[in-house]
């Protein structure tokens, strides 16, 4: 619409795009991304720092080489599968804020799965493991989507104190009293796992395991769902509109809670991935908000399955690198979280801009 401010006539509208181009998105992405480094350069300059030597540090750090390059896939992991998570819930609109929770509900599913199987051969005890990590999260995804359909709980609060809940639990099974705490331990953690119950380590001298696999093919195996599948066309149908979809004859509660079920299950994989392939042992700090960055990496990625995993990639680089950047520059690791908030801001800034066009409007209406 055209508006008038002071007597000045403005000959210009916004208008929404019907449709917006996949090189349109990837133009408005180049620039988003363009913009965020050179805003990351600025701030930098205020701390004092080399705006080029911390840059270069930085992507050292996450790229520079073979090692560092396997070390930020193996960061990345746990992000591509709590992206996951988030990204098929949102897609229903369905807000799952509770991927912290899933991610340590799956990690002692597995373990309460190792301490009862652990007899079996090493294949057939990993196929039960993550079985189980992925009945975990699924439980605590289901029982949010109980209280939704049941209830009208709202999902953003009951997921967010499930997160409370399942870490309260896990502090009382690593108690004192608890049965999982490691004998003449002074600290919360259980035993550590032994060799034969750790995932496979893909490549030597690395700690790269098989979960990364798992989570790309937990990736792909999302996007089909999504896109060549009934389940998945109803899932993006109550995202785009629930009442319509509900007319359409989908049973909306019935989709939310396998939604949320499937997203829960993510979180759980990923859990049993930092278990079992990098920690080794249950403790109060396996996960270090990794449900949490999930859906920042769900939303840099517009909530693609398979943008997700290059999302990870990206966030797993920068808090690789977070540790060389300190040491080059005396700039705080922490600097990290702040770029990662300004790639975000800028990414979902151009995502809304290309939604819309900039219309001259005639003098004669």
């Amino acid at each position: 619409m055209t508006g008038t401010r002071r007597g000045l006539r403005f000959p210009y509208r916004l208008e929404r795009r019907s449709d917006v181009g996949r090189w349109a998105q990837l133009a408005w992405l180049i620039v988003a991304i363009v913009a965020a480094l050179i805003a990351s350069g600025l701030l930098l300059l205020t701390a004092g720092a080399d705006v080029v030597e911390a840059f270069g540090a930085l992507f050292g750090g996450g790229f520079g080489g073979w090692r560092e390059i396997l070390e930020t896939l193996v960061r990345a992991t746990p992000l591509i599968l709590t992206g996951l998570a988030a990204a098929l819930a949102f897609r229903a609109k369905v807000w799952n804020i509770g991927g912290e929770g899933q991610l340590f509900a799956g990690a002692m599913a597995g373990y309460w799965a190792f301490t009862l199987f652990a007899g079996l051969p090493p294949v057939a005890l990993f196929l039960v493991v993550i079985a189980a990590a992925a009945a975990g999260g699924a439980a605590v995804g289901w029982l949010a989507a109980l209280l939704k359909t049941r209830f009208n709980v709202d999902e953003i609060i009951s997921t967010v104190m499930m997160n409370y809940i399942v870490m309260f639990f896990l502090s009382l099974m690593l108690s004192g009293v608890g049965p999982w705490r490691e004998q003449g331990s002074y600290y919360q953690q259980s035993a550590m796992l032994p060799e034969s119950a750790q995932f496979l380590v893909l490549l030597p001298r690395s700690r790269l395991h098989v979960g990364f696999l798992l989570a790309v093919l937990a990736a792909m195996a999302i996007h089909i769902l999504l896109t060549r599948t009934p389940l998945g066309y109803e899932i993006r149908a109550i995202g785009f509109n629930p009442t319509a979809a509900r007319f359409k004859g989908t049973n909306v509660p019935k989709v939310m809670a396998v939604t949320l079920a499937i997203s829960g299950a993510l979180a759980g994989l990923a859990g049993a991935g930092e278990l079992f392939g990098l920690q080794h042992r249950l403790v109060m700090d396996l996960s270090n908000g990794l449900g949490y960055t999930g859906i920042i990496v769900a939303m840099l990625a517009n909530l693609h399955p398979l943008g997700v995993v290059l999302a990870a990639i990206l966030f797993g680089g920068l808090t690789n690198g977070a540790f060389r950047l300190q040491v080059a520059t005396g700039v705080p690791s922490a600097f990290t979280f702040a770029i990662q908030a300004i790639v975000l801001l800028f990414v979902i800034s151009a995502s809304i801009l290309s939604s819309f066009r900039v219309r001259t409007v005639s003098d004669v209406d």
